[in-house]
């Protein structure tokens, strides 16, 4: 089975995270199939794209099944890459890229939906960056993504707290920029076809302006976090937080 599906319908680009059995958590096979559809969506003739997850959830982060390969730093560095690959490019793509979110968009998974131009998210659906759960910090640009909606302050409060809001709560916070009480999947279309009737041309131009001159301070971030987590890795709270998500207890960090 395909991790990540794409399809493309009048002049409107369709990414799924396509992994509902694992709530479409991020692993290394499902990273390299995103990268390679955002690379096909690049050359397409979409105007608009959008990403969502199939499922009950838009992305629960990256597997936590995962992190115990991360003992091997050539794993690790590749994983890594791919992940500031794809933010990169969807942060510097010349269309509208919309992110619709159901369920939960968590860690690694809330990073990818923040990326969009637009995000939307269904009345009810969890929004957390949810990291310090296993011992680490947020990566694929999330405490970038953050500082630009919540600034620093409110970024580090929301980090920090651990805390998993819904998707009426997060647009109040200017976490998303819309909230859907039908299913968000159809609220994205309806949004992405009232873009194609706009001057998409001016629409793009004005996002690349912005996001041009911004790259250089998200290819630090995207840096930063990737020294941090290595770090953060070697650390016994990271090692007590994924023992205790996979034995399905609560983590007794000790700060170390």
């Amino acid at each position: 089975m395909k991790t990540v599906l794409y399809e493309s319908v009048d002049q409107i680009g369709y990414i799924y995270l396509n992994r509902p059995e694992r709530y479409n958590a991020l692993n290394k096979e499902m990273l390299t199939d995103l990268l390679e559809v955002i690379s096909t969506v690049e050359q397409s003739d979409d105007r608009v794209v959008i990403i969502s997850g199939k499922g009950k959830a838009f992305c629960a982060g990256g597997d936590v099944s995962m992190m115990t390969d991360w003992s091997s730093k050539d794993f690790y560095d590749e994983v890594m890459d791919m992940i500031e690959q794809v933010a990169l490019k969807l942060y510097l793509m010349p269309k509208v890229v919309i992110s619709a979110i159901k369920g939960s968009a968590a860690g690694l998974g809330l990073s990818l939906a923040l990326t969009a131009d637009y995000v939307v998210a269904q009345n009810d659906a969890k929004l957390g960056m949810l990291f310090l759960g296993v011992g680490l910090a947020p990566d694929g640009g999330g405490h970038f993504w953050l500082k630009e909606r919540l600034g620093v302050h409110g970024a580090k409060q929301f980090i920090w707290s651990m805390k998993q809001v819904d998707g009426t709560t997060a647009y109040s916070m200017n976490l998303v920029d819309q909230v859907s009480d039908e299913p968000v999947i159809n609220h994205a279309a309806s949004l992405a076809k009232q873009l194609l009737l706009q001057p998409l041309t001016s629409i793009t131009k004005t996002k690349l302006l912005y996001h041009h001159e911004q790259q250089e301070t998200l290819k630090h971030y995207l840096s930063e976090e990737k020294k941090t987590q290595w770090e953060l890795r070697q650390t016994k709270d990271h090692q007590e937080g994924v023992s205790a998500f996979l034995e399905k207890r609560k983590p007794t960090f000790i700060g170390q």
